[in-house]
């Protein structure tokens, strides 16, 4: 099967983007296919129903989605950037998109669903205000199912803390094609949280 690639019009919506937000964009240019591929292959395609993808940006981690769900599944998708929203909307019609992964929980109501089997992030979670971050990562434990996966890349290890707290973090690999080098967590969603 032919491997998703990026336009180079991408990329120059991505560099925009940046630099209008650099704290929420994380990076001047797209995820590489590397990381891509890697998020996407952790997951058993045959048994997800419903997934969500927090940044998709111009839909270099979307792409390897879409390659992998089954008709029935369930995507939505979340980005704040309104053109690369648009772009994503266009591309991946079957696919819902909203604007704000800190109303992740809303959204799942309004397109009828009560639990995602996985969520996968590319949000530069730690450029966030502690506020935020804690919203975003709540959202995602309310979302998923029991055993459910999360699925970020970070450009560090400072999450992995934060994460432990409400995750069993399985495994996290170092992805170093890619620009900058990312880590892959690989999370399981624990059943209950010691207070």
């Amino acid at each position: 099967m032919e491997e998703p690639t990026l336009k180079s019009n991408e990329y120059i919506l991505f560099l925009k983007s940046f630099l209008r937000s650099p704290k929420y964009v994380g990076s001047i240019i797209p995820s590489s296919r590397f990381l891509a591929n890697n998020m996407v292959n952790q997951v058993n395609w045959l048994e997800v129903k419903a997934v969500a993808e927090l940044g998709s940006g111009t839909g270099p981690i979307t792409r390897y989605i879409h390659k992998q769900v089954q008709g029935s599944t369930k995507v939505l998708l979340f980005e704040m950037d309104e053109t690369m929203r648009t772009n994503l909307r266009t591309t991946y019609p079957n696919f819902s998109c909203y604007p704000d992964g800190a109303h992740l929980v809303e959204c799942m109501k309004q397109e009828k669903i009560q639990q995602l089997d996985c969520i996968f992030s590319g949000l530069p979670f730690f450029n966030f205000e502690p506020a935020l971050r804690d919203t975003l990562v709540d959202q995602v434990y309310k979302a998923l199912k029991p055993g459910g996966l999360f699925i970020a890349f970070q450009y560090s290890l400072q999450m992995k803390k934060i994460l432990s707290e409400r995750f069993i973090i399985e495994k996290i690999q170092l992805v170093p094609f890619n620009i900058p080098p990312a880590f892959v967590y690989v999370c399981r969603k624990k059943e209950t949280i010691q207070t």
